[in-house]
């Protein structure tokens, strides 16, 4: 049973260092959530914002995230799901389970990011092979990634 039903929100720029349980820290300028496990553990759980990672929705009143947060890594392997600040249990996973949605994952993002870079070099690929990209022309700077800013905001 999870330790904790419910999260409080709270919007940062950074995440403190000392997480207070029961609370989810989101970062919108690292595009980030973080808080201490569900379970009462106390561990760590960061859950980065991207296409192939989490997904958060704020309502205004209530965030939640999509996918679920197993935390496969941790010694306490707890699984749960956040809707509208609430915790819901979603129950264990097998080894094998574990592994297949790794590989699932491994491969949705290299799919994503052999096409974002496909999109980046004015190449997109098509049934037909490759066509040049005329809008990728544009020289300009790229943004910082999500990764380089979560690089920046951990070693502060």
């Amino acid at each position: 049973m999870m330790r904790y039903q419910t999260l409080e929100h709270r919007f940062v720029c950074n995440v403190p260092r000392e997480l207070e349980r029961g609370v989810l820290y989101v970062s919108m300028d690292y595009a980030t959530a973080v808080h201490s496990c569900c379970c009462g553990c106390g561990d760590r759980v960061v859950t980065p914002f991207t296409p192939t990672d989490w997904r958060m929705t704020f309502d205004g009143e209530s965030i939640s995230l999509y996918p679920s947060v197993g935390n496969w890594n941790q010694e306490c392997r707890s699984h749960y799901l956040i809707q509208q600040n609430r915790v819901l249990e979603a129950g264990g996973w097998s080894n094998s389970q574990i592994d297949t949605e790794v590989h699932h994952d491994k491969k949705a993002k290299a799919a994503y990011y052999s096409q974002q870079r496909d999109v980046q070099s004015g190449f997109s690929s098509t049934a037909a092979g490759y066509i040049s990209s005329p809008a990728t022309e544009v020289n300009a700077r790229p943004l910082p990634s999500v990764w380089s800013r979560f690089k920046v905001w951990l070693t502060r």
